[in-house]
């Protein structure tokens, strides 16, 4: 259960009993007795915000509380835009895969990759193919060889009930010395 963030406290919630104050053109105006600090923001017709409550003295802002609120939701809409999720994106094969669908999907996750997604190779054995264990090993091995100039392995293949299954991340390193060479051309 996530953490809910306590609000700012604002003028009379206020507690300590000296604050160190800021005026609201963003000068240090020094420490003040708590009530002196609201006196001085109430002769400005604004509010007296406890920005860094954990400070010692706090440290209070002088400014309107509607706006302050406002620039707190739009740092946080912007931290959230600048998030990125990493998806993991499957590729399926089957240890009779066919040349031209195997590098139809290598295309895929090198795609996939190029994003910054997750890859999951995975070799399906259905049937009796599971005697078939070594050409799907040599499956993900060629796809390893196919993606690892932009990929590392960050699982290696390892079976699962029927399925093979090998985890490729984004190698950032390697991804930069090619764009490198590309400038360079």
């Amino acid at each position: 259960m996530p953490i809910k963030q306590q609000r700012a406290r604002v003028n009379t919630e206020i507690r300590a009993p000296r604050v160190r104050v800021i005026g609201s053109n963003g000068q240090q105006l020094g420490i003040m007795s708590t009530p002196e600090a609201i006196r001085t923001a109430s002769q400005e017709g604004l509010d007296l915000i406890e920005i860094v409550p954990n400070a010692d003295p706090p440290v209070c802002k002088i400014m309107d509380f509607g706006k302050y609120k406002y620039e707190l939701s739009k740092k946080e809409k912007l931290q959230k835009k600048h998030q990125r999720v990493t998806q993991v994106k499957e590729i399926r094969f089957h240890p009779n895969t066919d040349t031209h669908d195997f590098e139809f999907k290598v295309r895929h996750a090198r795609a996939f990759l190029e994003e910054g997604d997750k890859v999951k190779a995975t070799v399906v054995f259905k049937g009796r193919e599971i005697t078939y264990k070594d050409q799907g090993r040599e499956m993900l091995e060629r796809f390893t060889e196919r993606v690892s100039d932009i990929a590392k392995v960050e699982q290696a293949p390892k079976m699962e009930g029927r399925q093979m299954i090998a985890y490729y991340v984004a190698d950032k390193a390697k991804k930069k010395s090619i764009e490198k060479e590309k400038q360079s051309k």
